[in-house]
């Protein structure tokens, strides 16, 4: 399935205040959903195994590192749970980095929430304006994110401008992490 998403993601202090600001809106819960986000070594774009107990799925995907909400092109592949697709993965690309997090899932209409507890980085606020039909612009895409993210009421040195597997990798490499905590 090809997906085009445009999508945010912000560091704060914690996401329940947040949660509960979006609940008044009605959204639709899935879940919690414990992920291992495990990455491989990719020739180009990112290549990430999603398990959890609500969405497994191998994901290519392209975006451009940057503090703002931005296009995302994505190939999502659903699958039942099967540690030989993981084995398989691993033995052939090696795995570059694992990001486990426990995340919280809402939708309304197209858009979709994560509040996210991510091991070893903390907590995050992400949202996905998604086009599954190619007949949103990217630009509508854009105007929900920059709605969403002034509901939030979220600063812009609050924007991440990683994906969690560079937080990480910088993390385990002693590069300095650049993750402000809103006020």
């Amino acid at each position: 399935m090809n997906i085009k998403n445009v999508e945010f993601k912000a560091k704060v202090s914690e996401t329940k205040s947040l949660e509960e600001k979006l609940q008044t809106k009605s959204p639709l819960y899935k879940g919690l959903d414990h992920q291992i986000d495990t990455y491989f070594n990719a020739a180009k774009g990112r290549l990430k195994l999603r398990e959890g107990n609500i969405e497994n799925a191998l994901i290519q995907y392209d975006r451009k590192n940057t503090a703002n909400s931005k296009l995302s092109e994505i190939v999502l592949y659903k699958h039942k749970a099967d540690k030989a697709l993981k084995d398989i993965l691993s033995h052939q690309l090696g795995i570059k980095v694992v990001v486990d997090k426990k995340r919280k899932i809402y939708f309304i209409d197209n858009v979709k929430f994560h509040f996210d507890e991510v091991d070893q980085l903390g907590a995050f606020i992400e949202v996905e304006a998604i086009d599954e039909t190619g007949k949103l612009t990217k630009e509508y895409l854009k105007e929900q994110c920059d709605y969403w993210f002034k509901f939030f009421d979220l600063k812009p040195e609050q924007l991440m401008k990683e994906s969690y597997s560079d937080m990480m990798i910088n993390q385990l490499t002693g590069n300095d992490l650049q993750i402000t905590i809103d006020k």
